[in-house]
Formats: structure tokens, sequence, C-alpha cells
């Protein structure tokens, strides 16, 4: 059986965004399915890791076309993303978010469509194909995928990475109400017109499940392949936030809890480190400093993903944030379950009753403080804390292993034989 996968993330992108779909075509095979991959020629990935290039499977088709982004006219820098919206942008800066919000709908990849259709309509007259793959953001991936089907009746299946019109940051882009219908449109054209739609979780099934017949969800997950023969920890008492961490992720009732403890305990100022590796907003740097904190940050712009994992093992406890808004309890990033894999205490900031709350119960991996309870932070840190001196900090974590990247590829390859 052979599907095209449309992605527009592909090696060397680093970030979350490439893990996905990079990890499923590496499996593929192993459950009788041939993978094409059609992405950019010439993309503008805010990040890149060409390690992770040495995981394309040997020998499978790439299709690659050239796209014009209009990013870098509207003044776009390289290195960010759509989550760093700036909070007080220039005049010029107000207008250029303007423009891209309002104008370049589903996003700024919409003139790759046409010649992408026009391309791949090309090649499927001489290629057999037997289901489409679509995974966004950017929803522009989803576009590509349903003129195809129109064109040549034929399977597709539409992948949701995360939502569309429901992500964290839609409610920060300077939207006019016309614009909002028309990505309302779009995102339920996409859902109705679908074969089979992937979500990543519950809530999100719940929120498309009366626009789409056939819902799956199927989560992010770790490569049981990363593992590391020993586990070093770290000789601090290091708490570690791993990815990008913006003004809406921006946790400040911990840099609260930990200025405190830091102010009352000289033993905990001393043992205390707090590592964030990853892009890291002004706003949380701002709030660190405020609260006195410098001398216990360790900052890490960006690390390859190999180097990623080595520090997600080696900390005492990972820090997740989730992003306070309202879509929050359906919320699940892709580093949960690299988190799971590292075997470390998980402490998480976001909704006690929503998706993430859920795995994390139901894997005996960690707890989750809601955003402002403080007394539950205060004494979830300090809990670690007396663990990591009395040489017990441990995770006794279970059934983690429906989320290994393997197990993951054969769900979603039942999915495509289902059709």
């Amino acid at each position: 059986m052979k599907v095209l996968v449309l992605t527009y993330y592909w090696p060397p992108a680093g970030g979350s965004g490439v893990q996905r779909w990079l990890k499923f075509v590496k499996y593929f095979r192993d459950f009788g399915i041939e993978p094409v991959v059609y992405t950019v020629e010439n993309p503008s990935y805010a990040l890149e890791d060409k390690n992770l290039e040495n995981e394309i499977p040997r020998g499978i088709e790439i299709l690659r076309q050239p796209i014009w982004e209009p990013n870098n006219l509207l003044g776009k820098k390289k290195g960010t993303s759509a989550g760093f919206l700036n909070s007080n942008p220039s005049l010029i800066g107000k207008i250029t978010h303007y423009i891209r919000a309002n104008y370049f709908i589903p996003d700024a990849r919409k003139y790759w469509i046409k010649p992408s259709v026009k391309f791949l309509s090309n090649y499927l007259k001489e290629h057999k194909i037997d289901v489409i793959i679509s995974t966004g953001p950017p929803h522009s991936m989803h576009m590509i995928g349903m003129e195809l089907k129109k064109k040549h009746a034929i399977k597709w299946i539409s992948d949701f990475r995360d939502p569309w019109t429901d992500i964290d940051y839609f409610h920060q882009l300077p939207l006019t109400k016309r614009a909002i219908r028309k990505h309302t449109r779009l995102e339920k054209e996409v859902l109705r017109n679908s074969d089979s739609v992937i979500v990543v979780a519950n809530t999100m099934k719940e929120n498309y499940k009366s626009f789409a017949e056939k819902i799956h969800v199927v989560t992010n997950g770790y490569d049981a392949e990363n593992q590391y023969s020993e586990q070093i920890l770290d000789e601090n008492f290091s708490i570690t936030h791993i990815g990008m961490m913006n003004d809406d992720r921006n946790p400040k009732t911990f840099w609260k809890v930990v200025s405190e403890i830091v102010g009352e305990n000289d033993e905990f100022k001393k043992d205390v480190e707090i590592k964030l590796i990853g892009k890291v907003s002004d706003a949380c740097i701002s709030e660190i400093e405020k609260r006195d904190l410098t001398d216990n940050l360790n900052r890490i712009d960006y690390l390859p993903h190999s180097e990623v994992l080595h520090h997600q093992r080696s900390s005492q406890v990972l820090l997740l944030a989730i992003n306070d808004v309202p879509s929050a309890k359906g919320i699940i990033t892709g580093k949960i379950f690299e988190y799971l894999n590292a075997h470390r205490p998980i402490l998480a900031i976001g909704p006690t009753d929503g998706d993430l709350s859920e795995i994390l119960n139901n894997t005996n991996a960690g707890i989750v403080v809601d955003f402002n309870d403080e007394a539950s932070l205060r004494s979830s840190i300090l809990e670690f804390y007396r663990l990591y001196k009395e040489k017990s900090l441990i995770v006794n974590s279970m059934n983690i292993e429906q989320y290994q990247r393997k197990s993951l590829t054969k769900k979603i390859s039942d999915i495509i034989k289902s059709l």
C-alpha cells in the first residue's frame, strides 16, 4: 500500500513540528505501507536540526517543490514562530501582524497550494497512490489534500497536530470578523471532506466530531530507539523545561513560589537550578529577573534533538508549562511523551481536568498543579526536593508503552488500511 504524505516540516527542520510524521514515515514499512513524502524545496524553517536527516528511511521517495513565502517581506525573522507573537509591537509591527492575519488565510503558505496541486496531479497520473495524508499546521497542507481528493477521487486523511481556530495563539491574532468566518469555514470544509480525521487529543476529537464522520485520536509519542545506556542525574536539584516558553506559557506562579522558597531556605537556594532549553520570551525572562532567580537560571537557547534527550534523562524534575489560554484543557505538548520516556518526575502546571492531566494520572508519571494553586505547587516542589536530598527522587511510571512511536504507527496504519 502506498501513501502520499503532505508536510511542510521535514528534515532539516528542527523543533516539534517535524517529529510526528518523520517518525510515522520511519516505521511505516514495518506495517506494509510505503510512504512518499511531498515537502518544500526551499523552506524558511524557524529551527533546523540536520541530525534528524539520519532518521529518514533509505530509499523512500521525497518530492520537493519550491515555495514563495511572504513572511520575510512582512518582517517575520528567521528563528521566530507563530507562538511568539510580539505582545507590544511597533506601528509597523501592528500593520504587518494585521496583514498576515487577514490576508494570508489559512496561512502564509497559501501560495504553495495551486502549484502543489498542479505538480501532484501530474504525479498522480503516472504513479499509483492509495491514500493522501496532509498534516497541519500549516493548514495550507490540508487545502492541497482536499483539492487533490476532489480532482482525483482519492482517499484523503487530514491530520491535525494542533487545532485550527482553537490553537492557543488564535486569540492573539488581530483578526477581523470576516477573517474569523473564513478560517472557521475552511476548517469545517476540511473536516467534512476528509475521509478520516486524525487528532492528537480527546478534547480535539470532541470539538471536531460534529463535523467529521470518522475521527481518531493518535497522540504524539516517543521513539524507543532514542535511549541512553545509562542515566547520570544532575548533581544540582535541576528543574528543566524543554521547548518554547512564550508569554502564554509563562508560569508566573512557579517563579513566585520558587523565589519564596529560595528566600527562606539557603540550602535550597544553593541546590536549585532552573534549566530552560529552547526559545524563551522576554516576559518570562523579566519575571525571572523580577523574582531574583537569575543566579539559579541555566538558559540554553536551542539544542539538537539528541542533546535534548540527554538533558531530559539527567534532570531531577521535568517542568511542563501549559499555555494559560481558553483552550488549555485540550493542549498536550509533544514533549510530554519524551518526558515519559526520560523516566524522571514530571511537574506540570495547567488544568487539573485536561487531557494532559489524564495522561499523567494514567501513567503515574507526575503531577499537575493548577495555574494559580500556589499552595499545591509549593508542597510539590518541597516534596521533590526532600526526596532529592534523600537520594530517592524516582518515578514509578506505567503504561507508557502505548506512546511508543512504533506502536502509534501501527495505529495510524490500521486507520489507513481501513479506508
